[in-house]
């Protein structure tokens, strides 16, 4: 995708501060991090969203992403990490390359700290599940 930014990045065609690259993976620190250290990891090949990540490419972005959480955790002096992915506007996904974050978390960041969480009114649980299940 031409005008696609990580592309760009993954191309050599915009400077990154590069964390790690592979044949199928690369990783780069954020340039707009909520906290310092905050590494995106990537695909290179184009996907828009994890719902057309192919398998394997999954699997090549989380063991890199595992191996790059440990190191941005200890590189930081974190007290905590978040891995986040997000797709689609809606959810937060503002470049159409599928992405991982791994976000190094410290006592009082301001960054969201508990789950607004909403209990499921009676029997919409477990109907929501049979829906969803439904879909496979």
């Amino acid at each position: 995708m031409p005008d696609c930014i990580f592309c760009q990045i993954i191309k050599g065609q915009l400077p990154s501060a590069k964390i790690y690259e592979d044949e199928r993976v690369i990783s780069f620190l954020d340039i707009n991090p909520v906290n310092p250290g905050h590494t995106l990891v990537i695909p290179k090949a184009h996907y828009k969203t994890i719902f057309e990540l192919p398998e394997e490419e999954l699997i090549a972005c989380m063991k890199v992403a595992q191996k790059i959480a440990g190191a941005v955790f200890k590189g930081t002096n974190a007290a905590g990490l978040n891995f986040i992915q997000n797709n689609l506007r809606p959810a937060g996904q503002h470049v159409d390359h599928i992405h991982f974050h791994l976000i190094p978390r410290f006592p009082q960041d301001n960054f969201y700290t508990s789950w607004p969480g909403k209990p499921y009114p009676q029997g919409e649980l477990e109907k929501l599940a049979k829906k969803i299940i439904g879909c496979f």
